[in-house]
């Protein structure tokens, strides 16, 4: 990953809003939620709302939507979530001895 697309990320991660639609999503693991479902465990977050914040997430890559019949699935992207993470880890202390 490069700083470009980590501030993607990041920024997505940026509003309260957000943070509280990706957490519920990380926590509903690999089957996700339906739309109707994400709604009602972010305290009723009205839809257009929601969408919109999904629409932030699904851009920087940090959620993936599917069809299941008639219903949206929102999913964490748990591959991109590490490599966010690592983004910001990897280098830990790398310099810590360095004059």
């Amino acid at each position: 990953m490069h700083a470009p697309e980590a501030a993607v990320a990041l920024d997505a991660l940026g509003h309260p809003a957000r943070i509280a639609v990706y957490r519920t999503l990380v926590r509903a693991g690999d089957d996700g939620l339906a739309i109707g479902q994400l709604q009602d465990r972010v305290a009723g977050m009205p839809r257009s709302t929601l969408a919109h914040h999904l629409g932030k997430l699904v851009d920087a890559e940090l959620v993936t939507q599917r069809k299941h019949g008639t219903s949206v699935i929102s999913t964490a992207n748990y591959a991109r979530m590490n490599e966010v993470i690592a983004y910001l880890t990897d280098e830990c202390c790398i310099d810590a001895d360095r004059p």
